[in-house]
């Protein structure tokens, strides 16, 4: 059996360029989030109508910026090319395409604002996780975290898509397992932030006594 390629997202961070693909791929991202919006808001009316052609062209946009989301963090980690910028800018990028399309959709009237509320609460709030237990070890992206990332980017894409009839309704339940997937792998991160910082505090202060 062929060994699997090995991931160096959690090894320290290397003398990599910056100017390397998979952090041109997240400055591509970013750079096509005011796209997107544009794209959203373009043909809006005085009665809420928008044109169905810059529609497709802001969920084409969205299909090739979500996209970027998954090649760049294949590249960074299997070809060692994690940088601190690629860190940092790589989930900013993320967040901002998801929110940007969240928001939008919702003060157009197309996405209730409790939906997007959830989500990026949820967001916002594991990143703050992610600070708060830095220092003490990394948490691993489970099966369930991708799930909700690829739910995510569907649930939205069809959203963006000007659909209507059933495709609609499709969209309707696609968002609805996102929501619900959101909130327990959300729910899963804070259990194991939690246990993780107990066990490096309770490292941490039974080392003095072992070595004194």
């Amino acid at each position: 059996m062929k060994p699997a390629p090995p991931d160096h997202l959690g090894d320290p961070v290397q003398p990599v360029g910056l100017w390397n693909v998979a952090n041109v791929l997240t400055m591509v991202r970013l750079a096509l989030v005011p796209v997107f919006a544009v794209l959203l808001f373009h043909g809006t009316g005085d009665e809420g109508g928008q044109d169905a052609v810059w529609r497709w062209a802001a969920f084409v946009v969205f299909g090739v910026a979500a996209a970027t989301d998954l090649v760049d963090g294949e590249l960074a980690r299997s070809r060692g090319l994690v940088t601190t910028f690629g860190k940092v800018a790589d989930p900013i990028a993320d967040k901002a395409l998801m929110g940007t399309a969240l928001v939008g959709l919702s003060i157009l009237g197309e996405l209730p604002w409790w939906v997007t509320v959830v989500i990026l609460v949820r967001e916002v709030g594991v990143t703050l996780l992610r600070f708060w237990v830095i220092r003490d070890g990394v948490i691993p992206a489970s099966r369930g975290g991708k799930l909700k990332t690829l739910l995510q980017g569907i649930a939205i894409g069809l959203f963006v898509a000007p659909l209507s009839g059933w495709p609609q309704t499709v969209a309707e339940w696609v968002m609805g397992a996102a929501v619900a997937v959101t909130l327990v792998t959300g729910a899963d991160y804070v259990g194991k932030a939690v246990r993780l910082h107990r066990s490096a505090r309770a490292a941490r202060e039974h080392r003095p006594a072992e070595t004194g």
